[in-house]
């Protein structure tokens, strides 16, 4: 099953466009950890910019669960969850995904981040959707 089969074409455009997603992961202690995240989604799976030296990359190297909500910007009674797993990280040493992503949402520039260097893209599997 793609993710295409998983997220009903209606609420498609929600992972298409710029809008910031809620990500969730599961913290060492199983507790939730929900933080703000910009994303790109390529048609099977989203992809995160992040540091290798932060708690959600802790959290994801316990435990790979991963669920992005997003609210519909036009109705705010309708969002859209994706829930899956972190399939895998690519090395980002550059910062050329944080720069895609900054100029996705409107800051336009080239320049890379200061944490380059840690620079990692969190690649998510689209595996169950719920919507309202």
């Amino acid at each position: 099953m793609t993710a295409h089969d998983v997220v009903p074409e209606k609420y498609r455009r929600l992972l298409e466009e710029p809008l910031y997603g809620h990500l969730g992961t599961i913290r060492p202690n199983d507790t939730v950890q929900v933080t703000p995240m910009w994303f790109e989604f390529d048609g099977e799976h989203l992809r995160f910019t992040h540091t290798d030296k932060r708690q959600k990359y802790r959290n994801l190297q316990h435990n790979p669960s991963m669920a992005l909500s997003i609210i519909d910007p036009e109705n705010p009674f309708h969002y859209l969850e994706v829930a899956g797993h972190l399939v895998e990280v690519e090395p980002d040493p550059e910062g050329a995904f944080y720069v895609r992503l900054q100029n996705r949402y409107g800051i336009e520039s080239q320049t890379p981040p200061h944490d380059k260097a840690d620079r990692v893209v969190l690649v998510m599997s689209v595996e169950r959707a719920t919507k309202q």
